[in-house]
């Protein structure tokens, strides 16, 4: 009798012991698994996770993956094996970000974003928020929503050297605000051997991104638009103007020897070790610089306005985003990972680690002057990715290119307008064909 009552406590014991295990594995929480190519933020993302993991029990897997080649690389293998992580982000352009949601990779979050009030949507930059969205009027077939989050965000703009400034008798509070002003700036490096204006031209897309800010002052927003529809020649005589603003940089002495061929590194290395008097680079520089020369004193200005016409326009808006794979498992918990991550208190710690712009709005108070300095120039932003509408690839290559031949003294502003406005008919009797 003992004996079997003995049993039965031992048979009770394990029966709760497996119905105790069975409850702990069905209450286990999942891992989320993000995928980034952010090597200067990895550390900060690391202990980002670390909080979230003592703020929610759920812990969050950063893998890094760089170059962002390299990255790149991954994410489209991934995607063609449907084995992307819970939370990633995509390089490219909107209809690369188009494509991943049309093969059903990408969540919509709009539900999300609008939950109570727009409380999430709301603690955004708009213009922030606008790269991730796609409205009722794109052309890229996406029903309207928001698929993204940004974590940070960006303006490029222009910075200059304080020191550099008054060597060359110039105020250092009052930085150019008109292309006359800037060019006349030029004769005085020239005159002191200084080097001018440094950035990655040789990587070209810094190259369109500066002649994208004086299409839309020289002829603004709807005729820049109607060029990459096909509407307007970029033979018209305002495009010209755009590329003869490159000539008169290059023969005024305001841009650097070798820029052509410049990598944004080299560019970066040349402005922080106080060898060039300007550089044109994105709010990503300030973290950068900061590790080249903390002792650098420097600002950022808008680039000169050509024109009273229209506002100068500055490409600007989501740095880097972060997209919840739709097919993933744990894509409920990702999104609860999303908001916290985009809350003000870890949006304010990941712009004071970091040095990039925090994406939500009510986090500015905590950053550094400088940064607030690009901060403001989301007043002006604007980005092809939120235009709706692509420019072919062939396209925007000429016209990169054109613009570097100008610099060099090989094709005149008219010559490169010509170029750029056959390579662009070639392509649209191509599609229609």
């Amino acid at each position: 009798m003992r004996i079997l009552f003995k049993n039965a406590l031992l048979g009770i014991f394990v029966c709760f012991s497996i119905l105790g295990c069975s409850g702990q594995k069905n209450a286990s929480k999942p891992i989320i698994t993000v995928w980034h190519w952010m090597t200067d933020r990895d550390a900060t993302f690391q202990e980002l996770a670390k909080k979230y993991e003592a703020f929610s029990g759920i812990k969050v897997n950063f893998e890094l993956y760089a170059p962002s080649e390299a990255y790149s690389q991954k994410i489209r293998a991934a995607a063609q094996g449907v084995n992307l992580p819970d939370v990633f982000g995509i390089l490219g352009e909107k209809r690369d970000f188009a494509s991943f949601i049309k093969a059903n990779h990408i969540l919509d979050l709009t539900s999300y974003m609008e939950a109570n009030n727009n409380s999430w949507k709301n603690s955004f930059f708009p213009k922030a928020l606008a790269v991730d969205e796609f409205t009722a009027a794109n052309s890229y077939g996406i029903n309207p929503g928001i698929f993204g989050v940004p974590i940070d965000v960006m303006t490029i703009q222009m910075v200059y050297n304080k020191k550099l400034f008054s060597r060359l008798g110039l105020d250092p509070g009052r930085p150019p605000k008109t292309l006359q002003e800037f060019l006349d700036i030029g004769a005085k490096i020239r005159t002191a051997g200084m080097q001018g204006l440094v950035s990655g031209w040789g990587e070209e897309w810094l190259i369109r991104c500066l002649a994208n800010n004086y299409a839309f002052n020289i002829m603004g927003k709807d005729k820049v638009l109607a060029t990459i529809k096909g509407e307007v020649p970029y033979t018209d005589p305002d495009w010209v103007t755009v590329f003869s603003i490159f000539k008169q940089m290059k023969d005024s002495g305001l841009l650097a020897q070798g820029l052509v061929t410049m990598i944004n590194k080299s560019a970066e290395q040349l402005f922080a070790n106080e060898k060039a008097v300007f550089a044109f680079n994105g709010s990503w520089c300030v973290n950068v610089y900061k590790g080249m020369n903390p002792a650098l004193e420097y600002g950022a200005m808008l680039p000169p306005q050509a024109s009273d016409k229209y506002p100068m326009a500055i490409w600007g808006g989501a740095g880097s985003s972060f997209m919840v794979n739709a097919n993933s498992k744990n894509k409920e918990e990702a999104v609860k990972f999303l908001i916290w991550l985009t809350g003000q208190d870890q949006q304010a710690y990941l712009a004071q680690a970091t040095n990039n712009l925090p994406a939500n709005k009510n986090s500015l108070s905590k950053i550094p002057e400088i940064l607030a300095q690009f901060a403001r120039g989301m007043d002006y932003a604007t980005h092809p990715n939120i235009w709706g509408v692509s420019e072919f690839p062939l396209v925007t290559e000429a016209f990169d290119r054109g613009i570097q031949s100008i610099i060099i003294g090989e094709k005149t502003p008219e010559q490169v307008a010509g170029e750029v406005q056959k390579v662009k008919e070639r392509q649209i009797a191509k599609k229609k064909a």
